[in-house]
């Protein structure tokens, strides 16, 4: 990757009418996407990454804040003078033409030369492997099949940024997650820099270099999956990127206390007394003889590699235990049965109640 961002997004704001009426989509949005990384942008319906990847295409224009594209401040150019190219939920291909055709229409329409087209075409039907497929029209191919023509028209003329807009949200969930694997394929073998927009967290950990987690127009916390999904900045951005266990807790010196009374050993660098909100994704919940604790099993449910173990500590607070199953496919556990609940240090995210 080059030390000059492809994307520099400096405090944008994006407003919709105006005075007490107006809706803030964007409010104070700075971030810098990397040359030639697979950056995403998630967040629930309504929370400004379709309004902020539209000002990236110049479908928008900022209301306030600036937009830079290669080291060049595009704010106010239109789309056609960027060098971006964009993927839309709908392929929007045309129905008459075949794959071939399709894909080279849009050199066509910038002038390149004949022989130029003809060679990128067929080095873009290659790297979608549709080469046996190219003379078909789109409507003799699968959803899938469609979706790697409309990646290889945007890829054809070689944008500095392809922009894509929730692109696999129509298709199947089996051929969903295939498509997750051929797009960061593509991403890494053209070496172009994607910035994909999704609500869904498996697409976003699955595919992504970093992530730009939204909410409300804001940008929460922006790291690499394994950051985001560890470390979250706050209680939305642990509940949103996959499921979590929130216990709230009083500190004290070298444990907490839990709602209940249990006290749990965790170092913390906050201040005696002060509350605090515990998340502890599933997979980390220990069911030991010596956790500090107890809990009662209200379900049990089988999910093939793993079972889930629902309980409920005395005063009803819900935690979830995700085991893996042993060979035999049995955890032992019954509903009803009293269990003790620990989970290592490290485990822990402490965040401000």
């Amino acid at each position: 990757m080059d030390d000059q961002p492809a994307i520099r997004i400096a405090d944008a704001r994006k407003l919709y009418g105006s005075g007490e009426a107006a809706v803030r989509a964007l409010d104070g949005v700075s971030l810098d996407i990397l040359n030639g990384e697979f950056f995403t942008l998630l967040g629930p319906s309504g929370c400004g990454k379709t309004t902020l990847l539209r000002l990236i295409a110049g479908f928008e224009t900022p209301t306030e804040g600036r937009i830079h594209i290669a080291g060049a401040d595009v704010s106010d150019d239109p789309p056609n003078r960027r060098p971006v190219n964009t993927v839309f939920q709908s392929y929007a291909l045309f129905p008459h033409m075949s794959v071939r055709r399709n894909i080279a229409f849009g050199l066509e329409m910038l002038g390149r030369q004949r022989g130029e087209i003809a060679e990128t075409v067929e080095r873009m039907i290659a790297l979608v492997q549709l080469s046996d497929m190219a003379e078909r029209t789109p409507t003799q191919l699968s959803g899938g099949q469609q979706q790697r023509v409309a990646l290889a028209r945007a890829l054809a003329p070689k944008p500095k940024v392809l922009l894509l807009d929730e692109p696999l949200s129509a298709l199947d969930l089996k051929l969903r997650k295939e498509m997750q694997l051929e797009l960061k394929r593509l991403q890494h073998e053209t070496g172009i820099t994607f910035v994909f927009v999704t609500h869904d967290q498996e697409e976003a950990l699955t595919m992504s270099d970093r992530i730009g987690v939204m909410r409300g127009g804001r940008l929460l916390q922006v790291g690499s999956p394994r950051e985001i999904y560890n470390h979250p900045a706050d209680r939305f951005v642990a509940d949103f990127i996959g499921e979590t266990n929130f216990l709230s807790a009083r500190v004290e010196a070298e444990a907490v206390v839990l709602q209940n009374g249990a006290r749990v050993p965790l170092a913390s660098t906050r201040t005696p007394g002060s509350m605090v909100t515990l998340a502890v994704r599933p997979e980390q919940v220990q069911l030991r003889p010596d956790g500090p604790i107890a809990a009662t099993v209200r379900q049990v449910v089988y999910s093939g590699t793993d079972t889930h173990c629902y309980a409920a500590l005395s005063d009803g607070t819900q935690i979830v235990a995700r085991l893996q199953n042993p060979p035999s496919g049995e955890v032992g556990l019954q509903a009803g049965e009293a269990i003790r609940i620990g989970f290592a240090e490290d485990a822990v995210q402490m965040l401000d109640d």
